[in-house]
């Protein structure tokens, strides 16, 4: 077996990740090639490097790090993820995984990372360990620990032709539309003081991609924007692959990150955000909708929502290497 760095730009890197990643994650977790492509263009303020294992040059595995080169997001400097590992079926439990995360985790180590966490990264594959694939004794193995608080994430799943509002809708003096050209400083203005890390970072980064401004929905009140949501569609910027919707009717929609001023909450705002948002994508034909990466599953469970995907958030300290 032989291990070799990926060109992360290269065409030929986008089809392995893709049949690779999908060949050993299964159906349910299948990528496109889309996905793979806008995954494996850095985040901004980040590096990310991979390797692939190659047995007799036919690939059999491969893994990707990424890493924080300045404070960034909120983040701690430097920040390092373990993007994604994968491991053709006929060549796991042979040492391949193991090689390619001894790799990873000294890529990432002497660019001064003493701790790493697994999935969960700025353009994430996962939000963390899929449980469905059963991989937990491997890494705990290799000295991954879960998450002191919130170690269990799921994606939600609710299929909008079936949505009826909560019980606890209230009516509200409040104004709910997408963002229009124009009011990208009011949004910015608005995340800098309640949600000044991974969320503004999030959304300077789809600014800077042309991403489509209503694919964010604001909540007004008369003090101004004081609640957000994301949506993304089969035609967003940020590709819907990344929800992994398989199984459910398309087509396909996705709702979150979503937030409410701090001294608004309480009050009934993010339940009128959210059955605002989950019309809006009915009306635009959505099916199914995945609210991911959460652990407010009763909360979401009230919107007719269930868990479709359950993933543990796993990290491991490194000691710093020269």
């Amino acid at each position: 077996m032989k291990i070799c760095e990926l060109d992360t730009g290269a065409p030929e890197t986008v089809r392995l990740v893709t049949q690779v990643w999908t060949a050993a994650c299964g159906p349910d977790l299948a990528i496109t090639e889309r996905f793979a492509r806008f995954n494996l263009e850095p985040a901004a303020g980040t590096e990310l490097a991979g390797c692939v294992a190659l047995h007799e040059g036919s690939p059999a595995g491969f893994v990707l790090a990424s890493v924080t080169l300045h404070d960034v997001a909120g983040l701690q400097h430097p920040s390092g993820w373990i993007e994604a590992l994968a491991v053709l079926p006929e060549y796991q439990r042979q040492g391949v995984g193991s090689s390619l995360l001894e790799w990873a985790q000294t890529w990432l180590a002497q660019r001064g990372c003493t701790s790493l966490r697994l999935g969960g990264g700025l353009r994430p594959f996962v939000p963390g360990l899929p449980v469905q694939l059963d991989r937990e004794a491997f890494f705990r193995r290799y000295g991954f620990q879960p998450a002191q608080t919130e170690s269990v994430v799921w994606d939600m799943a609710g299929l909008l032709d079936r949505y009826r509002p909560p019980d606890a809708l209230k009516d509200l003096a409040v104004s709910v539309r997408p963002l229009q050209a124009g009011e990208e400083p009011e949004l910015d203005a608005f995340l800098a003081r309640e949600f000044p890390g991974r969320w503004r970072y999030e959304f300077q980064e789809h600014l800077r991609q042309n991403g489509r401004p209503e694919d964010y929905l604001l909540l007004w009140t008369s003090r101004g924007v004081d609640g957000f949501c994301q949506i993304t569609l089969e035609d967003s910027l940020r590709p819907l692959d990344r929800f992994y919707m398989h199984g459910l009717p398309r087509p396909w929609g996705q709702l979150g990150p979503i937030g409410i001023s701090a001294g608004c909450r309480g009050q009934g705002l993010g339940t009128a955000l959210i059955d605002v948002a989950l019309r809006f994508l009915r009306e635009r034909g959505t099916a199914a909708c995945i609210i991911d990466w959460t652990h407010l599953r009763t909360y979401y469970e009230k919107f007719g929502f269930y868990a479709h995907r359950q993933y543990l958030i796993l990290y491991k300290e490194l000691i710093r290497r020269a």
